[in-house]
């Protein structure tokens, strides 16, 4: 079993930066590869980024690619989300999942755990 908790979501203006972190409970952490999923009002859950068991491969969602950088900590058992000039378009739940393997799938079903998610607005 793993948990997942999100923080550092909130309230920003268009051209700024915010980090997301992710903490996870579970001995597993290490062994799998994480991901961000971010969901707008109405809108599927889209793959954000995720990043490999080693922190070795990274992946992101074209239209985020150049914005965002994913990162993790497996001695902190933490993955992060670095997002800079955020978009109107960037505005959602954000969500951390972990993945069933070491590689990193793009698929929502591929990950066994979500955390709660964290909301992201950006104003413009």
């Amino acid at each position: 079993q793993v948990q997942l908790v999100e923080s550092g979501g909130g309230l920003v203006q268009a051209g700024d930066s915010l980090r997301l972190s992710c903490a996870a409970s579970g001995r597993t952490f290490s062994s799998v590869a994480m991901g961000w999923f971010r969901q707008a009002p109405g809108k599927e859950r889209e793959f954000v980024a995720g990043v490999s068991k080693s922190g070795g491969s990274t992946y992101y969602g074209d239209s985020v690619k150049g914005r965002f950088t994913i990162s993790r900590d497996n001695a902190k058992n933490t993955v992060y989300l670095q997002m800079n000039s955020l978009e109107p378009e960037d505005t959602a739940v954000y969500y951390c999942a972990a993945a069933r393997t070491g590689w990193v799938p793009t698929l929502v079903n591929d990950y066994a755990y979500w955390g709660q998610g964290t909301q992201v607005t950006v104003s413009s």
